[in-house]
């Protein structure tokens, strides 16, 4: 048996060694803490020496930091990809059924001056937006340094040229690249999209297109639009293959219905090949404002001719399901003290992979009300997002979700 004292020894040995672990963990704990300090000191001490040093660059051209924009408004501007473009996280586009149907061309130019007032600096085109009458851009370009602005086409078909449907070389060098510009008025534009993939064209011949367009200075970059994540890293493993330009953002949809593509794919093509997203419908073609709770009223978009599908899929079961989860988001949005379009776009937002959205409006009201979502932002907390999250039961998870 052992002896009082030598159990006492023990039980001593024991608690110093208990002790020393305890102070050990203590200590490591302490050092966690100082460097987590010391990380988030020097994170202000970057960010102090950012700020003078824009201050400097401001005030040596004689500008003040208090006139800019972006202080003024609120607006963020992020890089378009991994790319050196800086865009506006809100855009101005759609202007298919907005310049088309809804508003006249003078109102176009009243939209688009608002937009630039108010720190919008992506203007988004295609040929055929508004039958190809562009000609308010040409204002609008001459009456503000064209350096202030990011213009943006899309290529596939094409004003009087219907007849092409391809993304061939022929193509992009002659009539259609050409001719926008033309009509334009402009000796280049910021970003040339290819308007949905070509399946008669090889993707080679695609890539070595635009990269010619790119050299022969009509275009700074390129990107695509509907294209799938396939289709994207094909262009970009032709590109890098043959020393050629890859691209460098796609236009997808995105809203709070249509989520895969933007969440899942895009991030990965993000971190893999620095490809970033532009966005559109962030309203689902307007069935997220709420208009629609009540059936299809006259005048809206669903009620016109040719938008029979849209009317169909907001008076079906489905549509019925969302207007009934938008009930719910309202609920939210009011506790935000913002409107349900507000809450909607603030949410595409909140994706930090999302470079810009552009949104599409009718009237200078409609276009403020959207361009409030900005304020909307900072509330969207962890929660807030968790509930929406839950009100809507459609969040899509990757592989590494899973994982986790």
């Amino acid at each position: 048996m052992l002896s009082l004292s030598s159990m006492s020894e023990s039980v001593r040995s024991g608690l110093s060694c208990f002790l020393s672990e305890q102070a050990l963990e203590q200590e490591e704990r302490q050092q966690r803490s100082n460097q987590l300090a010391e990380f988030q000191r020097l994170r202000e001490v970057r960010a102090a020496a950012q700020l003078k040093n824009l201050e400097d660059f401001l005030k040596m051209n004689h500008v003040s930091l208090r006139e800019c924009v972006s202080y003024t408004t609120g607006m963020r501007y992020r890089n378009l990809g991994k790319s050196g473009l800086r865009v506006s996280c809100l855009g101005l586009g759609e202007w298919c059924v907005c310049v088309c149907v809804c508003v006249c061309v003078c109102m176009a130019e009243e939209l688009m001056t608002l937009a630039y007032e108010n720190g919008i600096n992506l203007f988004d085109t295609a040929e055929v937006y508004a039958a190809g009458k562009l000609h308010f851009m040409v204002i609008f370009a001459l009456t503000y340094r064209r350096s202030s602005l990011v213009i943006t086409t899309k290529i596939f078909w094409g004003g009087k040229y219907v007849y092409y449907f391809f993304l061939s070389v022929s193509l992009l060098l002659s009539p259609l690249c050409l001719a926008s510009l033309e009509r334009l008025q402009l000796e280049y534009v910021d970003v040339v999209f290819a308007n949905r993939p070509d399946p008669n064209t090889p993707m080679e011949e695609t890539v070595r297109a635009m990269t010619h367009v790119i050299n022969q200075g009509m275009a700074m970059y390129w990107g695509t639009s509907r294209w799938s994540a396939m289709e994207i890293m094909e262009a970009y493993s032709v590109a890098r293959q043959f020393n050629l330009i890859p691209p460098i953002c796609e236009q997808a949809e995105y809203h709070m219905f249509q989520r895969e593509k933007v969440e899942v794919q895009l991030p990965e093509l993000f971190h893999k090949i620095g490809v970033g997203a532009m966005t559109w419908s962030p309203l689902a073609c307007g069935i997220i404002s709420g208009k629609y709770d009540s059936g299809v009223p006259p005048y809206s978009r669903a009620s016109l001719k040719g938008y029979q599908w849209m009317k169909d899929k907001i008076l079906s079961e489905e549509g019925r399901r969302q207007q009934a989860k938008l009930k719910e988001l309202q609920a939210i949005a009011e506790r935000l003290g913002c409107t349900l379009p507000q809450l909607a776009i603030a949410w595409c937002l909140r994706n930090e992979g999302v470079s810009s959205v552009l949104l599409g409006a009718s009237s200078t009201d409609q276009l403020m009300e959207n361009i409030g979502a900005i304020q909307v932002l900072p509330k969207l907390s962890s929660s807030i997002v968790h509930e929406v999250d839950s009100i809507l039961g459609n969040k899509p998870y990757s592989k590494k979700d899973y994982r986790s």
